[in-house]
Formats: C-alpha cells, sequence, structure tokens
C-alpha cells in the first residue's frame, strides 16, 4: 500500500487520477481504518489530507463559513462563530462518534463514506450547505445533498475530492437543528434523524425553509413538501401546521423504502421509523423556529 502526503489540493487530486487501483482519501481516518480493521481489501493508494493547509483550516467567507476537508469535528464546536451562526450544524457534527472519535473525524469524511445515516450530512444539508470539489484541472461548487447516490456510492468522478465544506452567510432572523434518534444512549448509527433551517420575518412568519432526512433512505432526502408546510405560518398552531408535514415524511419514506429497499433492520422497522421522523422533525423545526427568535 503506498502512502503519499500532497501539500496541495491539485497534488493530491493528481495521485489519485493517477492511481492504477483503488484509492482512498485520508483526512481523519475514521472510517477507513475501521473499514481496512474489518478486512476491507487494502488500497493501493493512500492519500494523506492533513499536510494541506487549506484543508485544515475554518475561514470567514462571504458573511459564511469554509470548512477544510481535514477539520475535525471537535475544531468545529470550539469555533465560537461557527457555533452562533450554524448551531444545528455543529451539534450535529458533535455526535459523530465518541470524544476521541471527534478529535479526528471530519465531516466531509462523513460525507464521503456516504453512510445513510451518517449525522452532519441532514444538517448540512438543511443548511444549504455547498461542497468544493478539486480536480486535476478545475474546481467546482456542488450543494451538498448532491454528493452521496446510495449507501457508499458518490458523484466525485476519478481522480476528484473534496477540499472544503462552505455554509452561507445566515440571513437575519435565522435558526437550525439537528436531531436523531439511536436505540442507545450513546455511540450508535441513527435510526432516524432531522435537519431542519428555517428564516423569518419581522412578524415571526417563517419565509424560507429546508428539511432534510437522514437513516431513511439509501441517501439524505430533502423535503421540500415539509418545507413548503412551514412556510407562511408562524408555528403557533404546531400540531396543525405540520400535520401535513407527516404525510408528507411518510411519502417520501415509502420512495425511498420501494427505491432501495432497505427499511427493515436491528435498529427498527419501516413503520417505526416513519413515525419516530416525523417526531424528531417536528421538534428540530421548533428549534429552530426558537433560534430564529420565534415564540
Amino acid at each position: 500500500m503506498r502512502y503519499e502526503t500532497p501539500e496541495t489540493a491539485k497534488a493530491a487530486a493528481k495521485l489519485l487520477l493517477g492511481a492504477k487501483g483503488p484509492a482512498k482519501i485520508l483526512a481523519g481516518g475514521t472510517d477507513l481504518l475501521v473499514q481496512l480493521r474489518s478486512g476491507m481489501k487494502p488500497p493501493g493508494l493512500v492519500v494523506d489530507i492533513k499536510h494541506i493547509p487549506a484543508m485544515c483550516a475554518i475561514k470567514k467567507e462571504r458573511g459564511g463559513f469554509r470548512i477544510g476537508a481535514a477539520v475535525p469535528s471537535a475544531e468545529m464546536g470550539e469555533h465560537a462563530g461557527l457555533g452562533k451562526a450554524w448551531p444545528g450544524v455543529v451539534e450535529a457534527a458533535g455526535l459523530i462518534g465518541s470524544t476521541q472519535v471527534q478529535g479526528r473525524a471530519t465531516v466531509a469524511g462523513n460525507l464521503c463514506n456516504a453512510s445513510p445515516a451518517a449525522d452532519s450530512v441532514p444538517a448540512m444539508v438543511a443548511a444549504g450547505a455547498v461542497a468544493r470539489i478539486v480536480g486535476p484541472r478545475k474546481r467546482r461548487d456542488i450543494p451538498v445533498e448532491k454528493i452521496a447516490t446510495g449507501p457508499g456510492k458518490t458523484s466525485l468522478k476519478k481522480g476528484e475530492l473534496v477540499e472544503s465544506i462552505f455554509l452561507p452567510k445566515r440571513p437575519p432572523r435565522s435558526g437550525d437543528a439537528y436531531l436523531r434518534f439511536i436505540p442507545r444512549t450513546e455511540m450508535d448509527i441513527a435510526a432516524a434523524s432531522a435537519g431542519v433551517s428555517l428564516t423569518l420575518d419581522r412578524k415571526g412568519v417563517c419565509i424560507d425553509a429546508r428539511v432534510a432526512l437522514g437513516a431513511v433512505g439509501p441517501r439524505v432526502i430533502l423535503v421540500k413538501r415539509a418545507a413548503k408546510a412551514l412556510i407562511g405560518t408562524r408555528l403557533e398552531d404546531v400540531m396543525g401546521v405540520l400535520a401535513e408535514f407527516g404525510d408528507a415524511l411518510s411519502d417520501y419514506q415509502n420512495i425511498c423504502a420501494a427505491a432501495a429497499r432497505p427499511i427493515d433492520d436491528k435498529r427498527g422497522t419501516k413503520e417505526f421509523r416513519t413515525h419516530v421522523v416525523g417526531v424528531l422533525a417536528r421538534r428540530a423545526a421548533l428549534i429552530a423556529y426558537q433560534r430564529a427568535g420565534g415564540k
């Protein structure tokens, strides 16, 4: 197995493009090392991106934040500005594994591992996060929800890697939240999860929203119908406003189940997850609403 430590993103992309066999990115290594110890055939090339300065920093940009692909989730939790602007995203990153794991795990790695149950991804999708992809010739920006195409699969082409994640500038009176359900109290994979981001006008009426669900399909589901159910309301009559919310979640749940089939497992049945994800989405919407200044 060949191990390389490039000092630029372009150099990393060229190494990946030139690899003759399977190649892997090493950011935190919390997924890769587990996979290797579980019997996965070792890749012919491992590209360690922790020596690339731009990938190891959190920077303010155009009023938002650019998070390097090698920034651990623990560092995100210690960044006051990021935590204030996007508390839901930071909280989701803080749920990846144990305290020790969070010292190495990255949200870019969590995204590219393409697990349907990844904690940080629904929160990033709800936030409208954008991934910057670098290849041997050019960079391109795409929404985070377009990275994973199915369990363990991404839309990245040969020679491409995620360089950073950009969280946009928050409009005034905005809030976000992420919640999950796990069978155990700690150190478990989500059986269902939901991320919600919304913006209110001066009267407390929701004028924009994004709702993303995790662990209930082959990849994160951006539920536009649920977002429409929030827009134009004050969330005062929560149960009434969000009654349609559950229907939308059930519809999307059924679509995912029909397409991917893997809904029932040891962490929960299809029926259980359909119910729980609706409850989580409702609670996350309330938290986001309160964080945005709603009452």
